[in-house]
C-alpha cells in the first residue's frame, strides 16, 4: 500500500467525516427514541453506513418487525450501491496496476457511500490505498456521531427528545428538495411514493401490514412506475435535462 496515497485519502475524507458526524447524531437520537441499547448503535452504524438504510432499519426494529422485512427493506433502500460498486470495480487497481484481490474489494465494499464514492471515482486511477484511506474518517465520524446521539438521546427530557426527532426528517427533506425542484420526474415519483404510503397506512386490510412491508411495497410501486414511465433514454426526448443533477444530491 502506498503511504502517500493512503494519507491523501485520509485528507480527502476529512470533510466527509465531519459531515457524517453531524448527520449521524440525528440517527443516534432516533435510535434512542426506539428505546434500543446505546452501545449497539455503534455496531449498527459500523455495518450499515447509510442514513436511509438505518432510518428504515431502526423504524422496523423499534416496531418489532421481522428479520425478513428488515433485510428486504434495507436491500431496496441501499440498492443504488450495487451500481456504484459495479462502476468502481471496473476501475479499481492496485499499486502495480494489477487487479485488486477479492478480500480487498470486499473491504472497500463496506465504504461505498455516495460521498466516498464521489471523491474516488473522479480520479484517473482508483487505487486501493487512496480509497481505504478515504474511508477511515467518515467511518469514525459516522459511528462516533451515532454514539453521541444515542447516549445524548437517553438523557434528554421528553419534550427535547421529540423536538430532536425532527432533525432526521429535516435531513431527508434537505436531501430530496434539490432534485425535487429541478426535475418533474422526481416530483411525480415522490408523489407516487407518498400517496402509496398514505394508502397503505389508512386503507382497510392493508393498514394491518407492519411498517417494514409498507415501506417495501411503497418503494417497489414508486420505483417500478418511475422506471416504466420515465426510462433514462427518454431524457433527451422530453427535454428534461435537469435529471442529470439528481444523482449529485447524494445521500448517505
Amino acid at each position: 500500500m502506498k503511504t502517500h496515497d493512503f494519507t491523501a485519502g485520509i485528507k480527502a475524507g476529512l470533510p466527509i467525516g465531519l459531515g457524517y458526524f453531524a448527520v449521524s447524531i440525528a440517527i443516534g437520537m432516533y435510535w434512542a427514541q426506539g428505546h434500543l441499547p446505546p452501545l449497539s448503535s455503534a455496531i449498527f452504524s459500523l455495518t450499515n453506513v447509510s442514513s436511509t438504510g438505518q432510518f428504515a432499519g431502526i423504524s422496523i426494529i423499534a416496531a418489532h418487525g421481522g428479520l425478513v422485512e428488515l433485510a428486504i427493506t434495507t436491500l431496496l433502500v441501499n440498492l443504488r450501491y450495487l451500481l456504484m460498486s459495479t462502476s468502481l470495480s471496473q476501475r479499481l487497481t492496485s499499486t502495480n496496476s494489477q487487479p485488486v484481490g477479492t478480500c480487498k474489494r470486499m473491504l472497500l465494499g463496506l465504504g461505498v457511500t455516495d460521498e466516498i464514492y464521489a471523491i474516488n471515482i473522479g480520479r484517473t486511477h482508483v487505487g486501493f490505498a487512496h480509497y481505504a484511506g478515504s474511508m477511515i474518517l467518515p467511518f469514525l465520524g459516522w459511528v462516533g456521531g451515532t454514539l453521541v446521539g444515542a447516549f445524548a438521546g437517553t438523557g434528554l427530557p421528553k419534550s427535547v427528545e421529540n423536538a430532536a426527532g425532527i432533525l432526521l426528517y429535516a435531513m431527508f427533506i434537505a436531501i430530496v428538495i434539490p432534485p425535487f425542484k429541478q426535475s418533474s420526474r422526481v416530483k411525480i415519483v415522490t408523489a407516487i411514493a407518498a400517496v402509496t404510503s398514505i394508502t397503505l397506512t389508512f386503507a382497510p386490510l392493508v393498514s394491518q401490514l407492519s411498517l417494514g412491508w409498507r415501506i417495501i411495497i411503497a418503494t417497489l410501486v414508486a420505483a417500478g412506475l418511475g422506471a416504466t414511465f420515465f426510462p433514462p433514454q427518454d431524457s433527451a426526448a422530453n427535454g428534461d435535462h435537469s435529471d442529470s443533477t439528481t444523482g449529485k444530491a447524494g445521500e448517505l
